[in-house]
């Protein structure tokens, strides 16, 4: 991972999790100062930990959307993928032990399409 992703995935944290505490020290001392109604603190502090919750909603979409497209762009095979594989290696085993002599009944799985090429 590169070092400027790194810092920028530390960078998005820090500004998005702030703890309702740290919200609520920071309205208290505007309380303090009378530069904020103690009426309209609670109002405050609610609203700041809601834009809090957004931000990192966007935030986490926005770097699963990147993991993605990184991943994506490194050819990373998907669950489907792996899965699809798994159950194909599956089928040919049982072919394989079939060939060998091991008879086991077939199945309508055991039937693996095959691909021409030319």
């Amino acid at each position: 991972m590169s070092d400027l992703f790194k810092k920028a995935i530390s960078l998005g944290v820090g500004l998005t999790i702030v703890s309702k505490e740290k919200v609520e020290k920071v309205v208290d001392e505007l309380v303090k100062r009378g530069e904020l109604a103690p009426s309209e603190s609670k109002a405050l502090v609610d609203r700041l930990v809601e834009r809090g919750e957004e931000e990192r909603g966007t935030f986490k979409a926005a770097v699963h959307e990147q993991v993605q497209k990184v991943l994506k762009e490194l050819k990373v095979p998907v669950q489907g993928d792996i899965a699809g594989l798994e159950s194909r290696i599956a089928v040919l085993e049982r072919r394989v032990a079939e060939l060998e002599g091991n008879t086991a009944p077939r199945t309508q799985e055991d039937v693996v399409p095959e691909t021409h090429t030319e």
